[in-house]
């Protein structure tokens, strides 16, 4: 098993990794709209709040040498079902083509008062 860590970002808040691979897989926990540089929270809209987790995920899915477009399964944690066509038409213009399995779970509360965290399972590139 192999830990994926961006090598700017800040550490974990919690006991966690970023990342694992294991067996050709990616194992992406979930991402809150964080700039994994400044560790700063966004908590604008939902629009940027959704690029901002989804990019969090491609950067590791990019360190761990796969991409957006080898991402098996996707699950969307969102604060609000009403959020839910703009989050949808983000996810849409970022994956384009590709449309991996996913499930949307509405919930409370997120950390950092976000509207959104996104975790995903991916190949590794061949």
């Amino acid at each position: 098993m192999e830990k994926i860590k961006l090598q700017d970002a800040p550490a974990p808040v919690g006991h966690y990794s970023p990342a694992v691979v294991h067996n050709g897989l990616i194992f992406v926990s979930g991402q809150l709209p964080r700039n994994a540089t400044t560790g700063k929270v966004e908590t604008g809209s939902i629009e940027a709040q959704t690029e901002l987790a989804l990019r969090n995920v491609e950067q590791l899915l990019l360190a761990a040498d796969s991409d957006l477009n080898h991402v098996l399964q996707m699950t969307i944690y969102v604060s609000d079902m009403e959020l839910w066509d703009k989050v949808n038409a983000v996810y849409a213009q970022m994956l384009g083509e590709h449309r991996p399995a996913r499930a949307i779970v509405p919930v409370k509360d997120l950390h950092f008062g976000t509207k959104i965290e996104i975790q995903a399972i991916a190949a590794v590139k061949e």
